[in-house]
């Protein structure tokens, strides 16, 4: 039987540091304090660090919104509010879903992720060579093809 896909993290010692590209589940994490794996956490500090930037693509303001209209998650502000906070973080900033990105996540090469939006961010971390930082299996699969890089969150 296949072992689950296991990927190895980015170790923030070995690379330059790297403009990070932040995952929906991962904003959502770090707005709400829940821990960041030690090697997330490096990458952050590291791209602060170095003014490269922690990016939150434009599509996870859609996530949130639709997450906390449908009750999957509860925010202790108005998802406008809980953007623009998170955007106010230190080294956050937006990454914009532009008409190149969208097109290029209908177009992404291998296996990606079947999720519109999950799409969307992958081909955002491509398009600007953003570290990515997730959990989610389906880009941790599409990393293990060579695709983006990642760092487990």
């Amino acid at each position: 039987m296949p072992r689950p896909f296991q990927p190895k993290p980015i170790s923030p010692r070995s690379v330059q540091p790297l403009p990070v590209l932040l995952d929906t589940c991962a904003a959502i994490w770090l707005m709400s304090g829940d821990p960041l794996t030690p090697a997330s956490r490096s990458v952050i500090r590291a791209a602060r660090a170095a003014n490269l930037g922690v990016y939150v693509s434009a599509i996870t303001a859609w996530e949130i919104g639709t997450l906390a209209s449908k009750g999957r998650i509860q925010l202790t502000l108005l998802p406008e509010v809980w953007l623009e906070t998170l955007l106010a973080l230190p080294g956050v900033r937006l990454a914009e879903a532009t008409p190149k990105i969208l097109l290029a996540s209908t177009e992404l090469p291998g296996t990606p992720p079947a999720d519109p939006a999950d799409r969307i961010i992958a081909a955002t971390a491509r398009q600007h060579g953003y570290l990515l930082i997730t959990r989610d299996s389906q880009l941790l699969a599409y990393a293990a093809e060579g695709h983006i890089q990642v760092t487990v969150c």
